[in-house]
């Protein structure tokens, strides 16, 4: 009984292998859009932007960001379009699943801190909290999926597992179990063969016989 709760209890691999998939094909479009012309000419413009209306406790978080960046606003534009790539790209092909769910949130939350503006300022105009935090909380979704649903089938790490033992570090929330074969029916022991060797006579026969020779 107990195995057949367990068995039931086991789901398909692919639908979370496709969730992971469809994300990343979201991230991929994003990262194509961040390579056009457009977003590195107006990169610096929205970090700026972001910063007015912000309340003055928080003027030197922006500040800071902006004296940082603002000399070198195409580096900054470049690394931001290689970083989605590489994401979109783990994402994808389900390489270093654990490390880039946990990368990703924290990069997700560097954006929303910076170029979303926290998603504010939130006055009576603001009409949403800004989408890098919803991917921040996706990607949180993705490593507690992880943990519970353990290894993908579907994945790049799931064969570099198999490889390199040390690699589920990278991959897993938590070491993979290793699969246990089914104990082997046990076989009834064959019964022991009967004795071909006559039982001894007893003695009183033994000494009739003897008597009757004598005679």
């Amino acid at each position: 009984m107990a195995a057949n709760q367990q068995a039931a209890r086991v789901c398909a691999p692919w639908p979370k292998d496709i969730l992971r998939i469809a994300f990343g094909i979201i991230w991929l479009i994003d990262a194509i859009l961040k390579w056009l012309p457009g977003f590195r000419a107006s990169y610096m413009d929205t970090i700026m932007g972001q910063a007015d209306g912000q309340p003055g406790w928080l003027r030197w978080w922006f500040d800071f960001w902006i004296r940082l960046q603002h000399p070198q606003a195409m580096f900054f534009a470049y690394l931001v379009a290689v970083i989605e790539t590489l994401i979109a790209v783990a994402l994808i092909a389900g390489f270093a699943r654990k490390t880039t769910y946990v990368a990703a949130i924290g990069f997700s939350f560097l954006i929303w801190a910076t170029a979303e503006g926290f998603g504010g300022p939130y006055t009576s105009g603001a009409s949403d909290i800004g989408t890098a935090i919803i991917y921040a909380v996706v990607f949180a979704g993705l490593l507690a999926l992880s943990y519970y649903a353990g290894p993908a089938r579907y994945s790049a790490d799931y064969y570099l597992e198999q490889k390199i033992s040390w690699w589920w570090r990278i991959a897993e929330v938590r070491r993979p179990t290793p699969a246990t074969s089914a104990p082997a029916a046990s076989v009834p022991a064959p019964a022991a063969p009967a004795s071909s060797v006559p039982e001894p006579a007893a003695p009183a026969d033994e000494a009739d016989a003897r008597q009757s020779h004598a005679v």
